[in-house]
């Protein structure tokens, strides 16, 4: 049999940042067809798409997603880990996924598909897409690193841009203008004092703001400033949008973008359980079964440079999600 850190080291290996996965799922798509499934390659975007590779079907889903966050940094093997970009976020992920599907396959266990997809870091369109193929399973296993926890639940998220506007004029003359840049600076410390949900299992809602641009050099008042913010909801988002539209009233325009609600997930006997504060796929692939959230590595190292998966929970992952898959078949 493939052995998983092997074919996940060749995954890091492929650099596919969010839009540019196409080499990626050129890779996975060969290693499928070569061991006899049957694989659609759903076009997402021109040169990248989504992998639903099946057998029987009408059993269980085991999902994640190709691309990365930027920038590359490529493979190595060290202190009995694996680096490098995507080793748990999610390419190792994806090849523990492949190895225990093919090996349920083998071993005669027919009932177990894969989907692989793209642009989950910006955006997910590639599950919006992967939700109408005509999926067939009765449960859908989700990979993100859990620390091979099964998630009980998941925060979701709501992105949202703050913009502020004022008039440009010389610096030297500020008081012909009205800096755009100052109001933001005052408001986004208010942010802390809103009242905002809290969930018995999912814990506090929880507001970053992640980038801000504003200005165009330093010698003119500034007449335009946003901020990006990223939420992170614990259950309904009305009452998230009413106090921020509160707290922008009459200050700040609001853009609300992409939003995943929160979840509770479904658990297994013998398997330790615990929430998660980020989001993932899930809600957005409602046709492929009742959802499950389960990975090895830690969300906690997964964004940065110093990304890795221990070897020795990546191997014992794949044997969990072949106990999950035969579990859930029962």
């Amino acid at each position: 049999m493939t052995d998983v850190v092997a074919l996940a080291t060749e995954l890091l290996a492929i650099p596919s940042t969010t839009r540019d996965e196409g080499a990626a799922v050129d890779f996975v798509a060969r290693w499928l067809v070569a061991r006899n499934w049957n694989v659609t390659v759903q076009e997402v975007t021109p040169g990248r798409g989504n992998i639903w590779a099946s057998r029987k079907g009408r059993g269980v889903t085991l999902s994640t997603h190709l691309d990365t966050v930027p920038p590359y940094v490529p493979p190595r093997r060290a202190e009995g880990r694996l680096w490098g970009r995507g080793a748990c976020d999610a390419k190792g992920i994806a090849a523990a996924m492949l190895v225990a599907a093919d090996r349920l396959a083998q071993g005669g266990e027919e009932r177990v598909d894969l989907l692989f997809v793209v642009g989950e870091e910006r955006g997910s369109d590639g599950a919006r897409l992967a939700n109408q193929l005509p999926a067939t399973s009765k449960w859908l296993i989700n990979g993100e690193p859990t620390e091979s926890i099964l998630a009980s639940g998941c925060k979701g998220a709501q992105r949202v841009i703050v913009r502020t506007a004022g008039r440009e004029a010389h610096s030297a003359y500020p008081h012909l203008g009205q800096s755009a840049i100052a109001p933001m600076l005052r408001m986004l410390p208010e942010l802390e004092t809103l009242a905002l949900p809290v969930d018995p299992v999912l814990g506090p809602t929880t507001v970053n703001v992640g980038l801000i641009r504003g200005g165009t050099e330093a010698n003119i008042v500034p007449g335009a400033c946003e901020a990006e913010m990223m939420v992170r909801l614990v259950g309904d988002v009305a009452p998230v949008r009413r106090a921020l539209d509160g707290w922008a009233a009459g200050r700040a325009e609001l853009e609300y973008g992409s939003f995943i609600p929160a979840q509770h997930f479904h658990t297994v006997p013998g398997f330790k359980s615990a929430p998660v504060a980020y989001t993932s796929d899930i809600p957005l692939l409602t046709n492929w079964g009742t959802p499950l959230l389960f990975g090895p590595g830690s969300i906690h190292v997964a964004h940065t440079p110093d990304e890795y998966v221990d070897e020795a929970e990546l191997r014992a992952s794949v044997d969990s999600y072949e106990q999950l898959v035969r579990t859930l078949l029962k």
